[in-house]
């Protein structure tokens, strides 16, 4: 076992891991690892294909390889790693524009007003940036495109354990009220074939769910409505689904947006969010830290199973259980 580092040199690596996250989105932008899928190569070869200056981007590489993203080799040759892996664009556990995403300045720009965010309590991305996230996201194209395709990503990771980990089998209509392009829906319509569902997303992105709907086989179970969550959702449904939708508003809108399912609930009906329930007895780092970037960018949080409890209660719900489901977890809540 190695020594412990001395106090000084664990506050340096802490304070610079800023500079790793960038090293990796600046690898992911780069195309790093979609240029090393076919094999090793050296690092003409691939400065060459992505458009870099080799000398600079070997500096990159061998930084990589420290933390494993790739294996160093005689020459100047690199090839890719299990980890490295991930951030390649067409990789079954891609994290490519995630990774694209937290170096981008939309976001990365927000993280240093932490202190201001901290201090107010507030967002800081419309001081940072001159409009809300979702403004300035929908008004650039490109952080449009890398958003979308990291939510995505970071969705197909956790929509195996959710379908998993929840019983579905009783039910006849599942609204997924702010679904995207219905991956998830997707997934659990395919999963249970007795169940129909309605996707619930603005006009624009619902009208790209057909393709999801076929490709998993579920387009005669499953159909779209465009509309705003704040101002209706649909009825019909004997549950209403919220995949990581809660945890971009702070309590004020949350407890509205709840309040609108509860107005179209059933007696019998059920609520699922899908949420990173903060722990109150381990450490959880990543989900600590997701907390103040739903800070920082639209003034959302991560919430305990306690705070949970009391928002459900205060939109007329009550929280009836926690069904753990890796990374995040179904909150199922009820008719109070």
């Amino acid at each position: 076992m190695s020594a412990p580092l001395p106090t000084p040199a664990r506050i340096l690596q802490l304070a610079t891991a800023g500079w790793l996250s960038q090293a990796v989105s600046a690898t992911a932008e780069l195309g790093v690892a979609d240029a090393l899928a076919a094999g090793p190569r050296t690092v003409d070869q691939i400065a060459e294909e992505i458009g870099a200056h080799a000398p600079t981007l070997y500096r990159l590489l061998r930084a990589g390889a420290d933390i494993e993203l790739f294996e160093e080799r005689p020459h100047h040759v690199f090839a890719l790693t299990e980890l490295g892996d991930a951030l390649r664009s067409d990789s079954p556990v891609s994290l490519r524009d995630f990774a694209i995403w937290t170096g981008l300045p939309a976001e990365r720009a927000a993280w240093t007003e932490l202190a201001a965010g901290v201090r107010t309590g507030s967002p800081v991305f419309e001081r940072v940036h001159g409009a809300s996230v979702w403004d300035h996201i929908r008004d650039h194209p490109h952080v449009l495109g890398v958003f979308d395709r990291a939510m995505t990503q970071t969705s197909r990771q956790i929509i195996g354990s959710i379908v998993a980990a929840y019983d579905f089998t009783d039910l006849r209509t599942l609204v997924d009220v702010g679904g995207g392009r219905g991956a998830l829906l997707s997934a659990i319509l395919a999963a249970n074939p007795g169940l129909r569902g309605v996707l619930y997303d603005q006009p624009e992105v619902v009208a790209e769910s057909g393709p999801v709907f076929k490709e998993a086989g579920v387009a005669e179970r499953a159909t779209a409505e465009g509309g705003s969550f704040f101002d209706a959702v649909p009825a019909g449904g004997d549950a209403y689904l919220l995949s990581n939708i809660i945890h971009d508003w702070d309590d004020e809108p949350s407890v509205r947006l709840l309040s609108k399912v509860r107005a179209v609930l059933p007696e019998h009906g059920r609520v699922l969010l899908v949420e990173a329930v903060l722990p109150t007895d381990r450490p959880a780092l990543n989900v600590k830290l997701m907390d103040l970037d739903m800070l920082l960018l639209c003034g959302g949080r991560q919430r305990t199973e306690a705070e949970f409890a009391v928002l459900l209660a205060d939109a007329g719900l009550r929280l009836n259980r926690v069904v753990p489901g890796g990374h995040c977890s179904v909150v199922e809540a009820v008719v109070a």
